[in-house]
């Protein structure tokens, strides 16, 4: 699976981030270990606070788990990619937390570890953490059989559309899937060869290119945001700038965004509401029946949960009545009855916890089947609103070029103009 980690900060904003049922359709806690706290948020504030007997700032590394896009992982195969990327990074035995989460009919999990060693109060060192994760990843990948995207392919063939979560939160703000983004630019850069040739290409999907602040070259959408170019296309930014040349001969983003603005007309502009207007009245029924779905599913899930809670209590309690107290318990210790209880009930724990999570994992899967077909409606559709937001770009980027075209010869005239006046007696 895809593993992909960092060091942080931020207690209070990643155990709400994990923990928002908005954005997912399911979140479980799978694990907390090693904290007083039961919680998540009361655990990373554990953290927080131990942290703040050393000079650590960065003290939680975060770790997502993402099986391959046809796969359904089970409980027990992301606890086994997370103990396995525990020892891999020197975190053995630190404590930590594993969320489950559920979007789009995908399952996949995040592991958060305190990086504070609480015996020698000091952070442990996360040195090559990039390098390791992939070389697990691959492992992963392997000893499961599943196929080895280009990206863990002997680190080669990166796959141009894996993107950060800063560019996927960019994405999610003008309403467009970052794959998208990134693959328009991708295709322009590819069949370009100087700045002109890349500058109308992108212009014909209503991106227009800009000298950034500090990125060197930077697209600018019809909505003012700004895109670096660099990353999105799979190059260094020294590559960009040689086959672009120097960004010194494009507008500001500042110039770039009043000179949009100024000439996308008010008929494009409602082009673009309209769009958007229909995109989100197609949407409204899949979203309705979506809505529908995940609020019988959790229902399902709170019924198994707390039903399991109720039979381990009740299993709990019935193992511990085989263990004697008073004299008699002084007794079995002593004969060694005591000693096997306890081992017979040590074996039964681990099995009743199994069948726990074997139940859990299948009722995961019979809704990850039913939750299948819908998912094909909404891959459907937004490839349909794709192909409908590629032709309004298009008509932006034609009639932004007729109104360039034109001023062009406006100004053309009136230094025509001034040049007569000036040679005039």
């Amino acid at each position: 699976m895809i593993l992909k980690g960092s060091q942080r900060a931020g207690a209070v904003a990643l155990a709400d981030h994990l923990m928002n049922d908005r954005d997912n359709d399911h979140v479980s806690v799978m694990e907390i270990r090693g904290f007083v706290a039961d919680d998540l948020h009361g655990a990373l504030s554990e953290a927080h606070a131990i942290s703040k007997a050393t000079q650590c700032t960065q003290f939680m590394f975060s770790l997502s788990l993402s099986p391959p896009q046809d796969h359904v992982a089970t409980e027990e195969e992301l606890l086994d990619a997370a103990n396995r990327a525990e020892e891999k990074l020197g975190l053995g035995g630190q404590p930590r937390a594993i969320i489950l989460h559920e979007k789009e009919n995908r399952r996949h999990a995040h592991a958060v570890w305190s990086r504070i060693d609480g015996d020698e109060m000091r952070a442990i060192n996360m040195s090559h953490f990039k390098t390791k994760l992939t070389d697990l990843s691959r492992e992963l990948y392997l000893d499961h059989g599943w196929e080895l995207p280009n990206g863990l392919q002997s680190h080669g063939g990166k796959n141009p559309l894996n993107f950060t979560l800063s560019e996927w939160q960019q994405a999610k703000r003008v309403g467009v899937d970052p794959r998208e983004i990134k693959q328009l630019f991708v295709d322009a850069w590819e069949r370009s060869d100087n700045l002109k040739s890349f500058k109308n290409a992108i212009e014909e999907r209503g991106y227009f290119l800009a000298k950034g602040d500090r990125r060197g070259f930077v697209a600018v959408d019809v909505n003012g945001e700004r895109f670096s170019l660099a990353r999105p296309v799979g190059q260094k930014a020294k590559d960009v700038r040689d086959k672009l040349g120097s960004p010194d001969v494009l507008a500001s983003v500042a110039d770039v965004r009043v000179d949009v603005k100024s000439k996308v007309t008010s008929q494009l502009k409602s082009y673009i509401a309209q769009i958007k207007t229909k995109h989100g009245e197609d949407a409204r029924p899949l979203l309705d029946e979506k809505a529908q779905m995940m609020k019988l599913h959790r229902h399902e899930r709170k019924v198994l949960k707390d039903g399991q809670a109720i039979r381990w209590t009740q299993e709990t309690i019935a193992r511990q009545q085989r263990l004697n107290g008073g004299l008699r318990g002084l007794f079995d210790k002593l004969t060694g009855k005591n000693g096997k209880a306890r081992r017979i009930n040590e074996t039964e724990a681990m099995q009743c916890a199994k069948r726990d999570q074997v139940q859990r994992d299948s009722l995961v899967l019979a809704h990850m089947r039913s939750r299948k077909a819908l998912q094909r409606k909404f891959v459907t559709l937004r490839d349909k609103q794709a192909q409908d937001r590629k032709i309004l770009a298009r008509s932006i980027g034609q009639a932004l070029r007729t109104h360039r075209h034109t001023d062009d010869q406006s100004h053309r005239r009136q230094r025509n103009r001034d040049r007569r006046l000036n040679l005039s007696p």
